[in-house]
């Protein structure tokens, strides 16, 4: 939130603080698992119901689901959203300055890319709630998983 405000930084717009967060999740997901269900926790890799011909495969697309898969999305989604957004309210708030140097003919012509800059920071707001929200519930998705494990 606080890099909608001019010239403020945005954290989450760089890929080694999403991916913090995100391997945050997954280390807390992993340890709270096994210490609720102990070995148990690993039936999370091994659905019920599959047939036993094709359960090595299944386990093995399971664990790179869950230790490479997950956290990896996890942390680009977010960074990927902020970025693209921040990156598009810079381009359109710099052709109001670019026209407004013209003079009195570039400040009509940056009317447009003014009230689409304002337009852009409402949705760009209106996403980082969205994100912050995509976030919180595919950790508890990640972390129910973990909690119940096999079902």
């Amino acid at each position: 939130m606080i890099g909608l405000i001019p010239y403020a930084f945005t954290v989450s717009s760089h890929i080694i603080v999403t991916g913090a967060l995100a391997l945050l999740v997954f280390f807390i997901v992993l340890f709270y698992g096994l210490y609720k269900n102990g070995l148990k926790f690993f039936k999370l890799f091994v659905p019920s119901g599959v047939p036993i011909g094709i359960l090595p495969l299944v386990v093995l697309i399971e664990i790179m689901a869950f230790f490479f898969v997950k956290p990896v999305s996890h942390s680009l989604r977010l960074f990927a959203n902020m970025l693209a957004g921040h990156i598009a309210l810079k381009v359109f708030a710099s052709f109001v300055g670019m026209l407004g140097a013209l003079g009195l003919i570039g400040w009509i012509g940056a009317i447009f890319p003014l009230v689409l800059t304002v337009a852009l920071t409402a949705l760009e707001l209106l996403i980082a709630f969205l994100q912050a929200y995509v976030f919180a519930v595919l950790a508890c998705i990640y972390l129910n998983d973990a909690v119940h494990p096999g079902h």
